[in-house]
């Protein structure tokens, strides 16, 4: 694909937007609504640590779930990618 700055730029806030999305349904489909309320109180604090410790009692294998949530989203975009320069040429 051929894009100047501005798109590229774009393209990569789509991406990060994305990304984040998912992490974020991730977690709250892991959680129930007391948890959900908790986990949304320590993300909207921007407190780090208690977001990480919070989670790592709560879900099993947390980091590993967001990792492959994050790589199953990266590989649809791949393939999103290639679809569409395939159509182009």
């Amino acid at each position: 694909m051929d894009l100047d700055s501005k798109e590229r730029l774009h393209l990569i806030s789509l991406i990060d937007s994305n990304i984040h999305h998912e992490i974020l349904d991730l977690i709250l489909s892991e959680l129930n609504p007391s948890d959900k309320k908790t986990f949304l109180t320590h993300l909207a604090c921007e407190n780090h640590d208690k977001v990480w410790k919070f989670l790592n009692q709560k879900i099993k294998d947390v980091e590993g779930k967001i990792k492959k949530a994050a790589e199953d989203l990266k590989s649809q975009l791949h393939k999103d990618v290639k679809e569409i320069r395939a159509k182009k040429d």
